[in-house]
C-alpha cells in the first residue's frame, strides 16, 4: 500500500514536521501541497515567535499549530522531535522552496528500505534560490563534514528531510539555530545509520517571504559547530593537532637557546626557554586530554548506539507490527 493512502495496521503514521518563523506568504501554500502530496499524514507547523500573521494562515490551512518560545530553529526542532509521536517524520521549512510532490518518494524509500534518514538533495537552476555564498558554504562546510565523519550526504543544510522514530528519539537535539542541520548529519553518521540521499526540486520563494539566512553570521555558526562535533565525537584527531602545533611552537621557540647552550653553555635568553618548556608541558597535557576523553566519548557512543537499538526499526516486518500492536493495545 503507497505511503499517504488509507491507514492500515501495518501502514505508518506519518508527521510533516513544519518549523516556522514570520513565513505569513508561503505558509499556507506549503501545508496545502504537503496535505496534497501525503494525504493521510498530520502536518504539524511550530512557530517561533512570528510577529505575523503565520499562526492565523496555517491552521486556516489546516494544520495543526503550536508554538515555542525559544527562538532559533535547532530549539524549534527540540520541541517538535519531543513532542510528536509517529513512525516516520518529514521535516521542510515553511519557505515554500522544497518540492512537497517528492515527499511521497522519499518517505517510501525509507520505509521500503528500513532507513532511518532519507536527505533532500537539492537541485535547482534558480541564482535566487540557491545563491552562489550559500552554495559554495554549502560545499565547503558538507565538505569538512565529510572528511572528518565520512562522505554519505552531498546536500548537509538542506532543510527537507524523512526521519524514522529511532532516529527522531535517539537524538539528542542540543543546538539552538541553524546549526541544527549539521547535528542532524552527524549524528547519523557517527552511529553509521542507514541512509539515503534522494534529489529534489528546489525553487525560489514566493513574492513577500525574506531568507532569514545570513551567510556569514550563520556560516561561523556553522563551522563552530563542527569543530565542537569534532572535538566532542573525534577527540584523539583534535587533541593530537593541538599537541604537534604545540610541539612544533616549542621546538622551533627552544632550537636557538639550545644551540646557544651547546656553544657556550649559558642560556641568555632564559625567558624564552621558560616559554618552550611551558608550551611542550601545554601539549603533552592536551594528548592526554586527547586520550581520557576518547575513552569517554566511546561510552558515549555506546550509550546512543543502545538507545538507537532500543527503539524498532522502521519497516512493515512482524518484530515491528508486534511492538506496534503492543504499543496500542
Amino acid at each position: 500500500m503507497p505511503v499517504g493512502s488509507t491507514a492500515s495496521a501495518t501502514a505508518p503514521t506519518v508527521a510533516v514536521l513544519i518549523p516556522c518563523y514570520n513565513e505569513e506568504a508561503a505558509i499556507g501554500s506549503v501545508v496545502r501541497d504537503f496535505r496534497a502530496a501525503l494525504p493521510a499524514a498530520t502536518i504539524y507547523v511550530y512557530d517561533n515567535n512570528s510577529s505575523d500573521r503565520t499562526i492565523a494562515v496555517a491552521r486556516a490551512a489546516g494544520a495543526v499549530v503550536r508554538s515555542e518560545p525559544l527562538q532559533g530553529k535547532g530549539n524549534v526542532m527540540r520541541r517538535m522531535f519531543s513532542d510528536i509521536e509517529a513512525d516516520v517524520y518529514v521535516l521542510v521549512d515553511g519557505d515554500d522552496t522544497y518540492h512537497a510532490a517528492s515527499a511521497p518518494e522519499m518517505v517510501k524509500t525509507l520505509w521500503d528500505q528500513q532507513l532511518d534518514m532519507v536527505n533532500g538533495a537539492r537541485v535547482t537552476e534558480i541564482v535566487a534560490a540557491y545563491r552562489p555564498g550559500h552554495r559554495l558554504g554549502n560545499l565547503v562546510l558538507t565538505g569538512m563534514v565529510a572528511n572528518i565523519f565520512g562522505k554519505r550526504i552531498g546536500d548537509m543544510l538542506s532543510g527537507y528531510r524523512v526521519f524514522s522514530r529511532r532516529f527522531i528519539k535517539s537524538f539528542p537535539a542540543l543546538a539552538s539555530g541553524f546549526e541544527t542541520e549539521t547535528e542532524l548529519t552527524v549524528h547519523a553518521l557517527e552511529l553509521r545509520m542507514p541512509i539515503a540521499e534522494v534529489k529534489t526540486p528546489y525553487k525560489d520563494r514566493p513574492p513577500g517571504s525574506h531568507s532569514k539566512l545570513n551567510t556569514i553570521r550563520d556560516g561561523i555558526r556553522i563551522l563552530k559547530t563542527i569543530i565542537i562535533l569534532v572535538k566532542e565525537e573525534r577527540p584523539i584527531p583534535f587533541f593530537v593537532g593541538i599537541f604537534a602545533l604545540l610541539a612544533l611552537l616549542s621546538l622551533g621557540l627552544a632550537w636557538p637557546v639550545m644551540m646557544t647552550y651547546a656553544q657556550t653553555g649559558l642560556v641568555p635568553r632564559l625567558p624564552t626557554a621558560v616559554l618552550s618548556t611551558g608550551l611542550m608541558l601545554v601539549a603533552f597535557l592536551s594528548l592526554t586530554c586527547g586520550l581520557i576523553l576518547d575513552t569517554v566519548t566511546l561510552g558515549r557512543r555506546e550509550a546512543k548506539r543502545m538507545r538507537y537499538l532500543s527503539i524498532p526499526a522502521p519497516g512493515d516486518h512482524p518484530a515491528l507490527a508486534a511492538d506496534r500492536r503492543g504499543e496500542r493495545s
